[in-house]
Formats: C-alpha cells, sequence, structure tokens
C-alpha cells in the first residue's frame, strides 16, 4: 500500500475523465483509471500520466455491471488501500427524439449513467466509512437541472444523479465522507463533435461567456472539491456552465 491518497475515475480514457485523472496525477495521487471500451486510448492514457506519477493503475470493464465495480475497487483497495476520492464520471448520450427510441438504447443510459453511479458509490463507501472519510464527486450536467430536448433520457438520468447526490450527502455525513456533483455547460470534448461549425457558434451565442467550457476547467473544480479547502461543502450541485442555467 502506498502511502498517497488515492482517487478513482471513471470514464477516464479521454474528455472530462481524462482530465481529471491528469490533474490528480499531476498532484501526487494515486490514480485508478477505467473505461469500458476505448482500450487502447486507456492505454495511452495510462503511459501520459506515469510520466508524471508512476503510481497509475488502469483497468477496463462495464461499471454498469455491479460485480464488475465490486472487482474493479477491490482491485484499486488491493493495489494502493482505501479509495479516498470516488469521482464517477462514466456516461454516454444520445441524440433524438424520445419516441423514436428503442427500450434496449434507453436502458443502456440509464444503466451507463446511473447504474455506474449507484454501483461504484456502493462499493467504494464500504471502506470510506470504515476508516471514517472520503469524498465522492459526481459528474453531473445542466440538462439534469433544465431539461433538453432530444436528450431526454440523458437529462433524466443527470436530474437523478444530482438528487442521488443530495441524498447520500445527508446519510453519509455523519460518516465524514462528503458527496459533490459538478453540473457541467457545454464542454469542448469529443461528445460534442458532431456539431457542426454553424452548430457551434449558434450554440456559443448561447452561452453568456461566449465560449465552451474546457475538461481542464472542470479538472480544476473536482480537485478543489475533493481537497480540504472545501471541507464544509456537500450536498452542493456546483454549476459550471458559463452562465447558462
Amino acid at each position: 500500500m502506498l502511502g498517497n491518497k488515492t482517487v478513482f475515475v471513471t470514464g477516464s480514457s479521454r474528455g472530462i475523465g481524462k482530465a481529471i485523472a491528469t490533474i490528480f496525477a499531476v498532484e501526487g495521487y494515486n490514480v485508478a483509471i477505467m473505461c469500458n471500451h476505448s482500450k487502447q486510448e486507456l492505454m495511452e492514457t495510462e503511459k501520459e500520466l506515469k510520466v508524471y506519477n508512476p503510481n497509475i493503475l488502469a483497468l477496463v470493464g462495464d461499471l454498469a455491471d455491479y460485480n464488475t465495480a465490486k472487482n474493479a475497487v477491490a482491485q484499486i483497495e488491493k493495489k494502493f488501500g482505501c479509495i479516498d476520492i470516488l469521482i464517477n464520471n462514466a456516461g454516454i448520450s444520445y441524440i433524438g427524439l424520445f419516441n423514436t427510441m428503442h427500450p434496449l438504447e434507453w436502458k443502456k443510459i440509464i444503466d451507463t449513467n446511473l447504474g455506474s453511479v449507484l454501483n461504484c458509490t456502493h462499493c467504494a463507501v464500504q471502506n470510506m466509512i470504515r476508516i471514517h472519510r472520503g469524498s465522492i464527486i459526481n459528474i453531473s450536467s445542466m440538462w439534469g437541472e433544465l431539461g433538453a430536448s432530444c436528450e431526454a433520457v440523458y437529462s433524466a438520468t443527470k436530474g437523478a444523479v444530482n438528487t442521488f447526490t443530495k441524498a447520500m450527502a445527508k446519510e453519509l455525513a455523519p460518516s465524514n465522507i462528503r458527496v459533490n456533483a459538478i453540473s457541467c455547460g457545454v464542454i469542448d470534448t469529443k461528445m460534442n463533435s458532431f456539431l457542426s461549425p454553424a452548430e457551434r457558434m449558434a450554440l456559443q451565442e448561447e452561452i453568456p461567456l461566449g465560449r465552451f467550457g474546457t475538461a481542464e476547467e472542470v479538472a480544476k473544480l473536482a480537485l478543489y472539491l475533493a481537497e480540504s479547502d472545501s471541507s464544509y461543502i456537500t450536498g452542493q450541485i456546483v454549476s459550471i456552465d458559463g452562465g447558462m442555467s
């Protein structure tokens, strides 16, 4: 077991998850990263993180499956000891009208965006409760508060994540475990790569600050919420959306 604190970042092969894993690696944390499909990107991310910090563990699996989450947490705890910080970032989206969706499509979104949060939280908090400390940060979306046309199920899952965050913050506060969510606006990642230049420009004009956010800005907020400077913050849905909400 290594002496540094340990962070587990799900959905961390690219985008926001990769940026979060990077900032924690630079700060000297033991970092566990995990994804389901982008194995090659995950291995590349692992290599990049080890430039800053040798204490990196890369795992592959579907966290929508409870046993996969349980095994992942067990592997991390075996290598690094207790998980001090859990960052639930794994998520997928679907752009389209709800009435054209197949039930299996919305089930996959619910299982990934909400199920993985429940699974990882349930597994990680067991030891957090035992050692009487921890921080959980759920990566959410402004659409969980506002709702987005053509992203109805995605919006519903993020709304559920927000409510789960508030409920777990109350439940875990006596165990000195803080639970917060980051409500992201439009962040410049591959998830938004489907937008045409004209669509990007139109969307930027709707944002009061006039630009997309960056994954690095989200990562800095996650680091703040994980560390002692935010020790009196729990149960909050912290918006980072350029003024859209």
